[in-house]
């Protein structure tokens, strides 16, 4: 049928590849738009309102919205970037002063970022009206890739307090008594931050808050002959990076989970003396016991429990641990200095997942787990599924599946057997990572895979 229709002229040029573009932004638009009102039916400001806000309003992350724009700019001749760079500072300089003078400061936000989304959205606009052919359609692809970075961080975070007003039970229980087969990791290294005090937190805290910023820096390198190719790379971390944003807050209104801090200790405030930045609701009357990081839970039988409607049921799985496992990941084959950065970054944030009680050990390896799969899902997607790939991808969505299953019902099992439990758990996740690793240092992007082709009449 589509090939009739091509013929008819109605479709004449339209590359299978292009529609597939097409398909995928109005897949996303209409995401947006669901979860949009989604939110309004909870009473909360969903992406879309929250993004065409940061149009005037200090925006919630300043950094964010230049890392995006930075991404759109690989399209760019070297002058065009400058020039946009150029204008998106000074539009955030006039803006500031227009609020500066009106005296409209604001306690939160960031004071800059709104040039950064006007040159985005201008850049849009020029590749609608002012360019044409393939030059129009790398255009908009950047545009696309810029914003949808943005876009992907309000989803997130509209995700994040739906699950906080549809879920109102958490299965936190569950989790403490399966991380007794791991030797409850979240007390001990939450013990070891908080040795640190002030320093050695808030350097944590910058690690695990400027995630996508680092992602960005990595995503820069591999798209850095774009501009010169004219044509972007079969696949890049930031293709990775969204589909985990996508998937991951599905998961979590499956398997809702505030995590230890919030569910064994006084939350938030718990660090409110030593961070710089931190201003948070009281969480301690809801928590089991104020139990975190000194005492572990005692073993018994899990329930599921009540929480507020305020923090996020954000914890299974650990999708920080996703996004700094995809980084390291894609700085393998990048220079020395990038290599060292992504290990030092994955190091990092799993110290902070575990120390700041964000997370239970059992999140880290599900995260892992889950991040392995959608890598090389997206791999296989990019050079063409065969034989391999698809086994890969059945085994790894068949142990996190198995992960989930063990967690829920077999958690006082796994305590009582810790010896057992914990290496079984750990050998679970060596072998996804050793079957991703056997699987796809055969692979190589640029080629597909062997398959029955015509015979060449110059080799006949």
């Amino acid at each position: 049928m589509g090939r009739a229709l091509r013929e008819t002229g109605l479709f004449r040029g339209i590359t299978p590849r292009a529609i597939l573009w097409a398909t995928a932004a109005a897949v996303a638009l209409g995401f947006l738009i669901a979860l949009e009102f989604t939110a309004r039916h909870y009473d909360i400001p969903g992406p879309i309102t929250v993004q065409a806000r940061e149009a005037v309003f200090p925006p919630k992350s300043g950094f964010l919205l230049y890392a995006g724009m930075a991404l759109m700019m690989v399209v760019l001749p070297w002058r065009q970037r400058l020039t946009a760079a150029a204008a998106a500072i000074g539009i955030d300089v006039v803006i500031a002063a227009v609020r500066w003078a009106a005296d409209l400061g604001s306690t939160e936000g960031h004071f800059f970022g709104n040039g950064a989304l006007w040159v985005l959205l201008a850049y849009g606009v020029i590749a609608l009206t002012r360019r044409t052919g393939p030059e129009r359609v790398l255009l908009l692809k950047g545009v696309g890739l810029g914003l949808l970075l943005v876009a992907g961080r309000k989803a997130g975070d509209t995700w994040l307090l739906i699950t906080s007003k549809s879920r109102p039970i958490v299965l936190d229980q569950y989790m403490a008594t399966a991380d007794h087969a791991l030797g409850n990791p979240s007390w001990l290294v939450g013990r070891l931050v908080t040795a640190t005090g002030a320093i050695g937190f808030n350097i944590l805290d910058i690690v695990y808050g400027q995630l996508a910023v680092a992602a960005v820096v990595v995503s820069l390198y591999q798209l850095r002959n774009v501009a010169a190719e004219r044509r972007f790379p079969a696949h890049h971390l930031v293709r990775t990076f969204l589909v985990i944003g996508l998937l991951g807050p599905g998961i979590y209104m499956i398997y809702p989970v505030v995590g230890p801090i919030f569910a064994y200790g006084t939350g938030a405030a718990h660090w409110e003396s030593v961070s710089l930045w931190t201003d948070p609701p009281a969480t301690v009357h809801w928590a089991v016991a104020d139990l975190w990081p000194n005492t572990p839970p005692p073993v018994g039988t899990p329930q599921h429990m009540p929480f507020d409607e305020i923090t996020p049921r954000n914890c299974m799985p650990s999708l920080h641990t996703a996004w700094a496992t995809a980084i390291y990941i894609h700085t393998r084959k990048a220079p020395r200095f990038l290599r060292h950065a992504g290990t030092f970054w994955l190091l990092a944030t799993l110290c902070a997942t575990l120390g700041f009680g964000w997370h239970y050990g059992v999140d880290l390896i599900a995260g892992v787990v889950f991040v392995l799969t959608i890598e090389a899902a997206l791999r296989a997607q990019a050079r063409g599924w065969d034989t391999s790939s698809t086994w890969l991808v059945t085994y790894g969505t068949t142990v996190f599946a198995t992960l989930l299953l063990t967690y829920r019902y077999l958690p006082t099992q796994m305590a009582h057997h810790p010896w057992l439990a914990g290496p079984l758990l750990l050998l679970a996740m060596a072998s996804v990572i050793y079957a991703y690793i056997r699987t796809t240092t055969t692979w190589t992007l640029d080629t597909p895979p062997l398959a029955k082709t015509e015979p060449q009449p110059e080799l006949v």
